[in-house]
């Protein structure tokens, strides 16, 4: 039987695009060659689609654009070719691609944007769709539609960066002091900012304004940071819990990959009660949210022993060290494994 054609694509105009390299380096070096091809597709950071021919370990070492075995591609939106034009000089190549992985953070790739594009060709691709990588990409709306099935949310306001300053001022005198200022449509932490007085608030919303348009301002939750990792569509496999422990400030970008004061806990410390509440709960978000193939779930476990939703990561960190995959080693499954399953649902 001939091999399936995986389309990998990383990369992306994104400021998340470094986190991309790493995570899509794992996926490919798990993915099994024996039984599939893999199909290198990167993405620049200034939004430029290449097809990719050489060593893994310059996507890892973020050279791969500048290797003379990288030639100018698309992904076509006509279904007859179903996959990339590539450019080879003086001739065009057509490469047909059976499944998609994109593994792309953040926007323009996680956003279902890229989703949209590989939908209008006719490739299945592995992860959530259009609408759901869409409405977890935007915290507000995620966070209305949850709050709606009865989930509490954190309380918060959305800020305009057309608003005037007097304006988002009023709008913040409903919340109660400390507040995380977040860019709406970013990931990774980048533009957050946690501020304790009214005073630090103009200098939250600028740093956030710099990566969106819109802001949401709340309430900072009183506890601690717990993931979901889930892997399925219909039949859901859902992971151990893991937990956040913070020894000052916020889970920022530099925490996230450096852990320098911070632990994650695998399984989480909490009574198994709690854990498997949790995981319901993450479990009824994950189907409120229209997720599908995989996705973490975040979320908050208060003081009072109350679940409070955090946000969606359709695409969260995928290297060997990353949290999704480790909450699934949580309860057997190897890093391959977890590939091989993905692949799987979309044959």
């Amino acid at each position: 039987m001939q091999k399936k054609r995986i389309g990998v694509i990383f990369g992306g105009c994104s400021t998340e695009y470094e986190i991309s390299l790493q995570s899509a380096y794992w996926v490919i070096k798990n993915i099994d060659k024996e039984n599939y091809e893999v199909i290198l597709v990167g993405i620049t950071k200034e939004g430029n689609f290449r097809r990719f021919y050489g060593d893994i370990e310059a996507i890892r070492e973020d050279t791969w654009h500048e290797d003379k075995r990288c030639v100018s591609a698309v992904i076509s939106p006509s279904r007859e070719i179903h996959g990339l034009i590539e450019w080879r000089g003086n001739h065009t190549v057509f490469q047909w691609i059976d499944i998609a992985f994109p593994i792309l953070h953040g926007q323009n790739g996680e956003d279902g944007t890229v989703q949209g594009l590989l939908q209008l060709a006719g490739i299945p691709f592995i992860g959530c769709g259009v609408l759901s990588s869409a409405l977890c990409m935007d915290k507000d709306l995620a966070h209305k539609l949850v709050e709606a099935e009865g989930i509490l949310v954190p309380k918060s306001v959305l800020v305009y960066k057309e608003e005037s300053k007097e304006t988002i001022r009023r709008k913040v005198q409903e919340l109660s002091y400390p507040l995380f200022v977040k860019p709406v449509h970013a990931g990774s932490s980048f533009g957050v900012t946690r501020i304790t007085k009214e005073e630090e608030l103009e200098a939250g919303v600028d740093q956030a304004f710099l990566f969106d348009g819109e802001v949401i301002i709340e309430e900072e939750i009183k506890g601690f940071e717990v993931g979901c990792a889930i892997l399925g569509d219909k039949d859901l496999c859902i992971g151990e819990v893991d937990e956040i422990e913070l020894s000052g400030g916020f889970f920022d970008f530099k925490e996230k990959y450096t852990l320098e004061t911070s632990k994650i806990h695998m399984p989480a410390r909490i009574e198994k009660e709690k854990a498997e509440e949790i995981k319901r709960t993450a479990k009824k978000i994950y189907r409120i949210l229209k997720c599908s193939g995989f996705a973490r779930v975040d979320l908050f476990l208060t003081t009072k022993g109350e679940i409070v939703f955090n946000e969606v990561n359709t695409i969260p960190g995928f290297t060997s060290h990353s949290r999704f995959p480790n909450m699934l080693k949580g309860i057997g499954m190897e890093f391959s494994q977890i590939i091989e399953r993905l692949i799987l649902l979309k044959l």
